[in-house]
């Protein structure tokens, strides 16, 4: 497939991502056979830019239209997790002096996804919240997973419906991060766009 027709086809799906959400089937859960409203929307890690900026138009759209949500970046979320502990000097530090192995082995425990799940449950004041959108994934991979952290957040949202921005290929039963990593991360979800 050409760029073009791929950067026309995602156009497309950017297209269809705030009707999507504001659908009544999305917003209500309906039609899901008593799954829990979990959604990913994929996309080719190249096209991260111009992910975010559509982001940012459809946030500002669904703001101006008085809806209830929390966009939440999960990039942001590693630093503000850091920030309340005190770790975040020291964790730019031990990247410095020994590397990306040592910081990923060091962070493993303040950001395991059960943690980064439970703060981004209280962030999103669930609440409130008609639903939650969750980006900038690639920024915070491999610290925060796709797979593990939606798993962990299954039991903290509740009726919530949650849409994951996947930098990679999701066929609806596996996770592809970057769309070149091959994993065996098995997640069942809902495509929000095909």
């Amino acid at each position: 497939m050409s760029s073009y027709k791929q950067l026309r086809t995602l156009r497309e799906r950017l297209d269809q991502v705030l009707p999507r959400i504001e659908s009544a089937e999305f917003l209500e859960n309906k039609g899901l056979g008593n799954e829990i409203g979990f959604y990913i929307f994929d996309y080719p890690a190249d096209a991260e830019l111009e992910v975010r900026e559509h982001l940012g138009f459809i946030t500002g759209k669904l703001e101006n239209r008085g809806r209830e949500f929390a966009s939440i970046n999960l990039f942001e979320v590693i630093i503000e997790i850091l920030d309340s502990r005190n770790l975040t000097e020291r964790a730019f530090k031990l990247q410095r002096d020994r590397g990306d192995d040592a910081l990923f082995n060091a962070l493993k425990g303040p950001l395991e996804q059960n943690k980064v799940a439970e703060f981004i449950a209280k962030k999103a004041s669930l609440e409130q919240s008609e639903f939650i959108l969750l980006h900038g994934l690639g920024s915070a991979w491999p610290i925060i997973r796709g797979h593990g952290l939606l798993n962990a957040l299954h039991a903290r949202v509740g009726s919530v419906p949650t849409v994951l921005f996947y930098p990679g290929e999701y066929d609806g039963a596996r996770l592809k991060p970057f769309g070149t990593i091959d994993s065996n991360n098995y997640y069942r979800a809902f495509k929000l766009v095909p």
